[in-house]
């Protein structure tokens, strides 16, 4: 796992945090929850980098629990809670994108592949790094929103191999803006549930493929 900062933004980055790992952990302590489920470090920890969260389990004195098969019982801590993937639970990871350029749309221009979306009126879009390369999949295009300074804006069209584009209007945003794909849904920000809604896939498919496709980076 890289260096918060080091790495380059010609692609998305999904930020792994300690804390939120170390919460979610604490909160199932704290329901008389010991033991973990093996299932945990499926492909690199479901994309969470396997190390990191092996990492924590042992500072919070968790044991792997080797009898579970098939559904993790509640008295066994699986990936969707430590994860942050369950519902009340704080979510680990945080997939950004950035913004490589802005331009006008004047009514009737079409964006991405076969123009699916066409402007119903002179509008604004911003080009975004993340496509279905590194796990944001085609069908969100169209059904979903990315967050740039805190304000929503719905992803357009048809979603590129390593590009989206987000409607943003009048929005101010520039040329290197932060974009969020996925945060906290308790803060209002675009969320995993959003992504489940829009594709009909298991959450932890989907956050388990954007985290080994993006550049990934420990956050605190």
């Amino acid at each position: 796992m890289s260096t918060p900062g080091t790495g380059p933004r010609s692609a998305p980055v999904a930020r792994v945090s300690r804390s939120a790992l170390t919460a979610n952990a604490r909160a199932a302590r704290a329901r008389g929850i010991h033991s973990f489920s093996p299932s945990i470090f499926d492909a690199d920890a479901w994309g969470h980098d396997a190390e990191l969260v092996r990492g924590v389990l042992e500072a919070e004195g968790f044991r792997p629990d080797d009898q579970v098969g098939g559904a993790t019982p509640a008295s066994v801590l699986g990936g969707e809670e430590l994860l942050g993937v369950a519902p009340g639970t704080t979510p680990a990871l945080r997939l950004t994108g950035t913004v490589l350029s802005v331009k006008d749309l004047r009514a009737g221009e079409g964006v991405s592949y076969g123009f699916t979306f066409r402007a119903p009126a002179d509008t604004r879009v911003a080009l975004v790094t993340g496509g279905y390369a590194q796990g944001i999949v085609r069908s969100l295009g169209g059904a979903v929103d990315v967050a740039i300074a805190g304000e929503r804006h719905p992803i357009v069209g048809r979603v590129a191999m390593d590009v989206c584009v987000v409607e943003i209007r009048d929005a101010v945003v520039r040329r290197g803006a932060e974009a969020l794909f996925l945060g906290d849904a308790s803060a209002g920000e675009p969320s995993l549930a959003d992504w489940v809604r829009a594709t009909g896939l298991l959450p932890s498919e989907l956050i388990t493929t954007v985290g080994l496709r993006t550049i990934r980076e420990e956050a605190p």
